[in-house]
């Protein structure tokens, strides 16, 4: 088996593990920016198994310079998303923010 085979490339921006929804950014974020080891992140995600979580962080590490380029986009998108949702919440959100204020204004 190929490192290659553990994933689906369905875009230069959407790498995911084979037969799951899961992103190898979710993972890599998971190991690289909150110290979790392989295990740990594995218990998270009951979809993936340990062996899918080393392929990726062993993808990752034969893939340095691509792959943290990946993540580094992602990561910006991440933030541009949230800063629209930020500036233009749903109307949902707007909903539950008037009912908590008024309910601390009523205290």
């Amino acid at each position: 088996m190929q490192l290659e085979d553990y994933f689906d490339f369905l875009a230069p921006d959407d790498i995911r593990l084979k037969g799951t929804r899961v992103g190898i950014e979710t993972i890599l974020y998971d190991f690289i920016h909150r110290c979790r080891t392989p295990e740990a992140i594995a218990q998270s995600y009951p979809s993936l198994s340990l062996e899918q979580v080393y392929a990726t962080i062993l993808y990752y590490l034969h893939n340095q310079e691509a792959v943290s380029a990946y993540l580094a986009d992602w990561m910006e998108w991440s933030h541009q998303r949230r800063e629209e949702q930020r500036q233009n919440p749903p109307p949902q959100v707007l909903k539950l923010r008037q009912l908590k204020a008024e309910k601390a204004a009523s205290q």
